[in-house]
């Protein structure tokens, strides 16, 4: 009887059938098969590789009524291929059609908003959910990833027009904080200003008064070297110099064009006394 074999790679296995019935388990691989017999054995090729599947972008209902088109991937792996021949006829049609059922199901369940700024929780709850349901198949779900969520142009008019509006608010925010932030770092300096100026009279007041005070020192101190050198010398000066003195400034009124004089009863007393001193002088010469 002829007899064939098939030479099976690494990441492909053979689901072996002989007169309609599994032989063995029924994987076979990877290496040599052999031997297999026409027309009585039956075998399917699966593939191992990790395979992706691309979802028609489809239109779903959010929860708050907004119409949503979103397009996405879906990472398949087959890990048994047994149950990925025996319990469903096309696996990635399966996929496919379970995929879209469960994503307008996640999508009917989330308001518009959290579609759209939530997709990797949608990925994660996807996953999930079609794993649980492809898991009896054989095939496991890798990853779901969201391409894109296309929003109604009127929606995406509106959140234009918000995105706009909250530019605009972020603006003026930062705008009034620059204002804000300029207008206290000019005040600190004023007041730095003001503090430097204030303090540098302050000292400038104080070395005056410093300088005045050492000044008036310096003069009452010349004033009293003044007064003790009239009265050092003074001391020294005999009472005929002083009378000659006195009889000077006498013959200085004398020269005035003043009517009355107003003698002092000292000037009287020392010129009796300068009298006396003459004529003691006189008759002892």
């Amino acid at each position: 009887m002829p007899f064939f074999f098939s030479i099976v790679p690494e990441y492909q296995r053979l689901v072996h059938f002989r007169f309609g019935r599994l032989v063995g388990d029924g994987e076979k691989g990877p290496g040599l098969i052999f031997p297999l017999f026409p027309i009585i054995d039956v075998v399917k090729i699966v593939d191992l590789r990790e395979d992706v599947l691309d979802v028609p972008p489809q239109t779903c209902i959010t929860r708050d009524n907004a119409p949503v088109s979103v397009d996405m991937l879906i990472y398949l792996k087959i890990v048994q291929p047994v149950d990925s021949v025996m319990q469903v006829e096309d696996v990635e049609a399966a996929a496919l059609g379970m995929a879209v059922t469960t994503l307008r199901a996640v999508v009917g369940d989330i308001v518009l908003d959290d579609v759209l700024a939530k997709r990797d929780e949608i990925n994660a709850t996807m996953q999930v959910k079609l794993d649980a349901v492809t898991d009896r198949w054989g095939v496991k779900v890798m990853a779901v990833e969201i391409k894109e969520i296309t929003p109604p142009p009127d929606i995406q008019e509106a959140m234009s027009r918000q995105m706009s509006a909250e530019r605009n608010r972020r603006a003026a925010v930062l705008d009034a904080e620059g204002q804000r932030e300029a207008a206290v770092t000019v005040a600190e300096g004023d007041k730095q200003a003001a503090i430097l100026n204030a303090e540098g009279q302050k000292r400038a007041a104080i070395l005056h008064a410093e300088g005045q005070r050492e000044a008036a020192v310096l003069e009452a101190q010349g004033y009293a070297d003044a007064l003790a050198k009239i009265h050092e010398v003074a001391q020294g000066l005999d009472p005929n110099t002083m009378g000659l003195q006195y009889l000077e400034v006498m013959r200085s009124l004398a020269a005035s064009e003043s009517s009355k004089w107003i003698v002092p009863a000292e000037l009287t007393q020392f010129v009796a006394n300068f009298a006396a001193n003459a004529a003691g002088g006189g008759s002892t010469s």
